[in-house]
């Protein structure tokens, strides 16, 4: 392989296409807020924009999830009982204390962020399946211990909570909420892409590869682990908050059992461990096939054995992978073509062809 002195023009052009593409990303986000704010005026009614509500909030659960276990390689089975706390706390501060929602959502998130501190302790010495039943333990134990306590409303449910309330006008129908969720999971998608790009996001990345080799390198685990369960505890505390005070305002221990568990882990796989936008995509996708099967319940882990399969046989790194590896492989042709420089796969790699995508490396 060849190194040759790329002509003056061809440095600026170089230069003109590393402007442009510091500008991509942000026209990038603002094209998808745009249309992510017309989305409502493509439903046709009331349950489909319950649909989107409902979408918005597993992207919100979903890529708090991958955060923990994309980017940190920390498994965690619990990751819908934190949505539990964050629901329950939030409806306690509504309608035990009269806290107004945009004071319990974020109060409701730091409690949950503070409970993930304490979930991420067993990381330090746990890993793999060990971790994975210590977390489900405690996502049963919070289950469980709801189903019994009258005050939480026990196995009848908790009801009546409210709904946002702007001035005189309380926004309780799926339309208006929409704009509520659709925002939080905007950002929460945002700041963990910001997350996986910042040296927080690369520690989280050396410690899933190797924590031993991230020790040696300098990188504090313990630290680095912990902080992770508590940014993903932060994303499941305020999902849990914004589907409770989701019309009609009510929550059930059981909408957070092992199926829903098992739902959420889908998401993530599907999408592709590591990858947000690939993430997104499998909340979303999962979330309709979940809604299109609730009429044939009795056959849920079946249908999500069969996606699972399917995934590993035909995307083993999730759509985002697959994506991904299509995208690679088409900037790598089309260098190789009458005008790129022939046999140079530095240069698919210098044109962000690998290593740039929205994944962990």
């Amino acid at each position: 392989m060849t190194v040759r002195e790329a002509p003056a023009g061809e440095r600026a052009g170089t230069g003109s296409a590393a402007r442009l593409g510091a500008v991509h990303p942000g026209l990038g986000w603002g094209g998808a807020f745009l249309a992510l704010l017309a989305l409502p005026l493509l439903v046709r009614n009331g349950y489909q924009q319950y649909l989107l509500d409902l979408i918005m909030i597993n992207i919100v659960l979903a890529v708090g999830l991958n955060i923990v276990k994309g980017f940190a390689g920390q498994v965690n089975v619990g990751h819908v009982a934190l949505a539990a706390i964050g629901a329950y706390t939030s409806a306690v501060l509504s309608t035990k204390f009269g806290v107004p929602f945009w004071f319990a959502l974020p109060l409701a998130t730091l409690a949950t962020g503070g409970v993930g501190a304490i979930v991420g302790v067993p990381s330090f010495r746990l890993e793999g399946a060990y971790l994975a039943l210590a977390t489900l333990g405690l996502a049963e134990s919070v289950r469980m211990f709801i189903g019994v306590t009258d005050y939480l409303g026990a196995s009848i449910g908790f009801g009546a909570i409210p709904s946002p309330l702007t001035g005189e006008h309380r926004l309780d129908s799926y339309y208006a909420y929409y704009y509520i969720v659709m925002m939080v999971a905007f950002v929460g998608t945002y700041l963990a892409y910001s997350i996986l790009r910042s040296d927080v996001g690369r520690a989280f990345m050396a410690i899933r590869e190797d924590s031993l080799a991230a020790g040696a390198a300098g990188v504090n685990v313990r630290k680095y682990k912990l902080l992770a369960f508590v940014i993903s505890a932060f994303y499941a505390g305020c999902a849990g908050s914004l589907a409770a005070h989701m019309a009609p305002g009510f929550i059930h221990p059981d909408d957070y059992n092992l199926t829903r568990m098992v739902t959420v882990i889908l998401m993530v796989v599907a999408g592709g461990l590591g990858h947000i936008w690939g993430g997104v995509i499998g909340a979303a996708l999962i979330t309709l096939i979940a809604e299109w099967s609730r009429a044939y319940y009795q056959y849920e882990f079946i249908i999500f054995g069969m996606i699972v399969v399917l995934t590993m046989m035909y995307m083993p790194r999730g759509i985002g992978g697959y994506l991904d590896r299509r995208r690679v492989m088409r900037r790598f042709v089309a260098l190789r073509g009458p005008g790129g420089p022939q046999g140079s796969v530095s240069g698919a790699i210098g044109a962000g062809g690998i290593g740039t995508s929205d994944r962990a490396p």
